[in-house]
């Protein structure tokens, strides 16, 4: 069993002076174009900028997204001062689609799992790497050996990509700020939720499958001030309260980006929409 101490599954962002927490972005890479562009200049060493996941899927521009990402990180962790544990990307439903994709002869009704995952916005990025809708149906049907091949196809793609299956790998499943003894700043950093009934360590899957959990957090969770969501399932808009947070705008369904800028006290202090 793993627990929050785990660096390969969560980050600890330490104190930092202000938290820049970008929300869902789902492939559309003129809006993060749009938003780096207003919060290059203002970031500044002590700053954190952490990516809430869903980067990918139903936008149109999957590999200009990330491509996007990557070139804002370069430029970010080379100013004197910064570090590259600066800037943090998170786990969201569509990247763990992708990745079981990738895995898809393991599932078993491979078939009926990516259809499932095409209704939840997966195909623009299997386009985005090659993939045809039909190929992968044909895979489906010939078999674990057909439906392997046609993944190491896909992952191949990706590979071909700079800097992508990476980014991929350092995904982690949620970060958070230090707690210290009577704290009222803690801030937990998510992708759509979490489980209130379970520890932190135990959330397993929980924080993109869980968007339901997040309005049940009415209080401090695992001695978290506030939990911050970049991803609602149900698209309510942004919404704050004391224990919660949600910066989904709906960016990917017609409404923008957001990123919210965190201060040191846990205050959300702006939010920048692009």
């Amino acid at each position: 069993m793993t627990d929050a101490t785990d660096p390969q599954r969560f980050t600890d962002l330490g104190r930092p002076r202000r938290v820049w927490a970008v929300a869902a972005v789902h492939g559309e890479a003129g809006r993060l174009a749009a938003l780096h562009g207003a919060i290059r200049d203002a970031i500044r060493p002590g700053d954190r900028v952490v990516y809430l996941g869903n980067m990918i899927g139903r936008g149109a521009h999957v590999r200009a997204t990330l491509d996007e990402m990557l070139a804002f990180r370069r430029d970010v962790i080379a100013r004197p001062g910064m570090l590259a544990e600066d800037v943090v990307y998170l786990r969201g439903m569509q990247e763990e689609m992708w990745q079981k994709l990738l895995q898809l002869q393991f599932a078993p009704n491979p078939a009926e799992v990516l259809q499932w995952m095409l209704g939840q916005g997966l195909e623009p990025t299997l386009r985005a790497y090659g993939g045809d809708v039909q190929e992968g149906f044909a895979a489906a049907r010939g078999g674990a050996t057909a439906i392997a091949r046609w993944g190491a196809a896909l992952r191949a793609s990706m590979r071909s990509a700079p800097g992508h299956e990476q980014l991929m790998t350092a995904l982690r499943r949620a970060a958070f700020t230090a707690i210290t003894s009577g704290a009222r700043s803690a801030l937990l950093f998510v992708n759509a939720g979490v489980d209130p009934s379970r520890p932190l360590f135990n959330q397993g899957d929980r924080f993109w499958w869980a968007g339901g959990g997040f309005n049940r957090v009415t209080e401090r969770y695992e001695g978290f001030d506030r939990l911050v969501r970049g991803y609602d399932p149900q698209q309510d808009g942004l919404f704050a309260a004391d224990h919660r947070v949600s910066l989904d705008a709906g960016c990917g369904f017609g409404g923008p980006l957001v990123c919210g800028v965190f201060a040191a006290t846990g205050d959300l202090i702006e939010v920048v929409e692009a």
